[in-house]
């Protein structure tokens, strides 16, 4: 028997589970939630799997789940590169890089034919976690890039000598559907859309798996939807349940069984510059982004 979702009942980390006395414990949408190990160790880097971050609304949870799903594959053993895609340079921010003191960034890497992704990569403090790094200079690769031959595959010329380096590269987009979005979407294996749990967020999936399927049918016949992670989740209210029923409603198993709550450690992780599982590792955000790194293993997502 299925037990309603309670502070008491609920398994640590993971928002809106059920413990259940007849069988293995249920998700938020009442699937049963498989246990996923943790990954083993690997003996070698590469090739990489590149993942696409992505969602036109803006604060859904996108730079926090790039960051600290990075750190926590780092953690897992894996070799991470982190691209920050979005002028703003909040990713960057968050792991300790400061955009106003870059000589260069991920805008040189795709203008400028002599710079190399050698040249642009920052290590982090994470052991196993770099960075290309951004900042507001990439604001004008959006107009500059109307006029390159093959446009939408800058990004994917770029980060090619990353894939027999790295496991996964995770690529932070920004929060709209323009040529940059659409260069990562090129670039990309898979693409993973957080979703804020507010009806409002939902409006805007559609126009993005739109956006999507064009890419796939245009530029990337490979492109893959990894997941839809519902993030902001909070327990104690009908709406965040009644949000992520619908998503699921809609698009059924492609929804994660890993939800990542809200909580005000996230803002103080990033105000600290790093992940939540270095700056709070015990906490209940750490654990759900860990949970999160081996449903994607698991899964095929991140190797």
């Amino acid at each position: 028997m299925t037990q309603p979702a309670t502070a008491e009942n609920t398994l640590p980390g993971i928002p809106g589970t059920a413990a259940n006395e007849d069988g293995p414990p249920t998700d938020v949408v009442g699937r049963p939630l498989p246990e996923f190990p943790v990954p083993a160790p690997r003996d070698s880097h590469g090739p990489a799997r590149i993942v696409a971050m992505c969602n036109q609304k803006g604060g859904v949870g996108k730079t926090t789940t790039t960051i600290n799903l990075g750190a926590t594959l780092a953690e897992y053993g894996r070799k991470v590169l982190l691209v920050d895609f979005d002028p703003q340079g909040a990713a960057s921010v968050g792991v300790g890089v400061s955009p106003h003191e870059l000589e260069l960034s991920v805008y040189n890497l795709v203008m400028e034919r002599d710079v190399t992704l050698e040249d642009v990569v920052r290590p982090t403090a994470i052991e196993g976690l770099d960075v290309v790094p951004a900042n507001i200079d990439l604001s004008a690769a959006e107009v500059q890039l109307v006029g390159e031959v093959a446009r939408e595959s800058v990004l994917s010329r770029a980060l090619r000598p990353a894939l027999d380096v790295y496991d996964v590269v995770l690529i932070d987009c920004q929060p709209s559907l323009g040529l940059l979005t659409v260069n990562a979407l090129t670039a990309a294996d898979g693409v993973l859309i957080p979703l804020e749990c507010e009806f409002f967020a939902l409006r805007g999936v559609a126009l993005l798996v739109e956006t999507i399927d064009k890419v796939r049918d245009r530029l990337n016949p490979d492109l893959a939807v990894d997941g839809i992670l519902a993030t902001m989740f909070d327990a104690r209210t009908l709406h965040s349940r009644e949000v992520v029923q619908r998503v699921h409603e809609a698009f059924g198993d492609t929804l994660l069984h890993t939800v990542i709550g809200r909580t005000v450690k996230f803002p103080d992780a990033s105000v600290a510059a790093e992940p939540i599982t270095s700056h709070a590792p015990s906490h209940a955000g750490a654990a759900a982004y860990r949970h999160l790194a081996r449903e994607l293993v698991a899964r095929g997502s991140a190797t």
